[in-house]
């Protein structure tokens, strides 16, 4: 299959190929022997998780406040 390049260096990939791999917002580039490597970059869930603390505003003191607290015994 065939992409091509613009002139602000964007390819968009085909349909097929990403269907393929499964889709990414991300991919690693590098190149081998001549040719350009991409490869599916998936967010780890850990980092989903930071980013809805960090929306509501939940610092990393809040969360060692919580597991202190979650192993005191009664």
């Amino acid at each position: 299959m065939l992409a091509k390049r613009t002139s602000k260096n964007q390819l968009t990939l085909p349909k097929a190929i990403v269907q393929m791999v499964g889709e990414a917002d991300y991919y690693d580039v590098t190149a081998q022997d001549g040719k350009i490597v991409l490869t599916p970059v998936r967010l780890q869930q850990a980092d989903a998780v930071r980013a809805k603390l960090e929306e509501l505003g939940i610092t990393e003191e809040d969360v060692a406040d919580a597991v202190t607290w979650a192993r005191r015994r009664s």
